[in-house]
């Protein structure tokens, strides 16, 4: 018996050895190994559908009342009405998914924007809608602003993203560690988004806009490669807007493939405003392209913000439709706060910047004649 122990104690000693000089650190016990990927052929992930809401969205006047805690006096024998009170959603709701399945096209940098099999272009599908005035009221103009730099810093695009209204259209550096979560965060919170793309200032590489940048100097084919890394970076947005970009976008046989293929895939493409040297929309006939009429922190003084936010409010009046550019700075996120408040009252309607692009589109309305 004592001989058997020790001999089943030594193939046990043995079988571990084995199993260890095999690779086998689990001693020998059956086990299976099952490889995880991702299937080359998944599909992407497609537009999801809203989550409901964690609180009632439908409450009976009775429950209302109850909640509220103040008392009603009824005449006797009667009570609370039967009907049921729906709660409306707040403006500036959410909008639709950052990706649309028909909009995306997999690549080695991540999903691309394309124009979709039934023509559906991203500058149209995720932009957001436009509004109105209150009670109907006359619009004596349009204006649009986008406010850039964001995705880097937190505070910075935190605050934009939470202090501007959604009318206000948020563009973001391709940089960041979570440029991706915090585009998407701005659409739910109404903002329609864009992108902007490191392009070569006239001092560069004095001055540098980063990894990435497009240049006047590189092959036509290493530029969009570039540009297309920018592209994967998020999804949602409705076209592309330079950062810095002096030099390229003054040369106009650099500047067209690019532009060629940000409206290939169904993008506009927004010039910042902040050269004058710039011919991109000289060489945008299809209504793909628009500039800037005012930078509005051009000069970053609280003075020098609001003489510029009133130089935009005149361009609106007077042409129907004027669109500024800001960064993200506190004294411009301060100043635009305050002003927004009191367009409504002097008859100009805030847009999104999508609404700028085409044919036709900062035309100013002709005047109803009343016969």
């Amino acid at each position: 018996m004592r001989f058997s122990a020790y001999a089943l104690m030594g193939l046990a000693l043995a079988a571990i050895g084995v199993a260890v000089w095999f690779g086998d650190n689990l001693g020998g016990v059956p086990h299976v190994r099952a490889p995880i990927g991702t299937r080359a052929d998944a599909p992407l992930p497609g537009p999801v559908e809203p989550k409901a809401s964690a609180g009632p969205a439908r409450r009976s006047a009775e429950e209302v009342e109850s909640a509220s805690g103040v008392s009603i006096v009824r005449p006797q024998g009667t009570g609370a009405p039967t009907s049921v009170i729906v709660q409306a959603p707040e403006p500036g709701a959410a909008l639709g998914p950052a990706l649309d399945e028909r909009l995306a096209e997999k690549s080695r940098y991540g999903i691309l924007p394309k124009v979709g099999p039934d023509g559906a272009r991203p500058a149209e599908v995720y932009a957001r809608p436009v509004g109105s005035l209150p009670d109907g009221a006359k619009v004596a103009g349009r204006l649009a602003v986008v406010v850039g730099g964001l995705g880097i810093s937190d505070t910075a695009t935190t605050d934009a993203i939470t202090r501007l209204p959604p009318a206000i259209t948020l563009a973001f550096a391709p940089y960041g560690s979570d440029v991706a979560g915090r585009a998407t965060r701005a659409r739910e919170a109404g903002h329609e988004i864009m992108l902007q793309v490191p392009m070569e200032p006239f001092d560069y590489p004095d001055s540098d806009p980063g990894p990435h940048t497009l240049t006047t100097s590189a092959p036509r084919a290493d530029n969009i490669e570039h540009l297309r890394w920018a592209m994967g970076r998020m999804t949602g947005y409705v076209g592309i807007m330079n950062y810095m970009g002096a030099k390229l976008t003054a040369d106009g046989p650099a500047l067209t493939p690019i532009l060629k293929e940000v409206s290939s895939r169904g993008l506009v493409m927004l010039d910042d405003g902040s050269s004058s040297r710039s011919v991109l929309t000289s060489i945008a006939t299809d209504g793909s392209a628009a500039r800037a009429d005012v930078v509005l922190d051009a000069v970053a003084r609280p003075d020098a913000v609001d003489k510029a936010l009133r130089t935009l409010e005149a361009a609106a009046l007077s042409k129907g439709f004027a669109l500024g550019t800001a960064s993200a700075l506190p004294v411009t996120l301060d100043r635009l706060e305050a002003w927004v408040r009191k367009l409504e009252s002097r008859g100009i309607l805030l847009v999104p910047a999508s609404s700028g692009f085409g044919r036709g589109a900062r035309e100013k309305p002709a005047e109803r004649v009343s016969r």
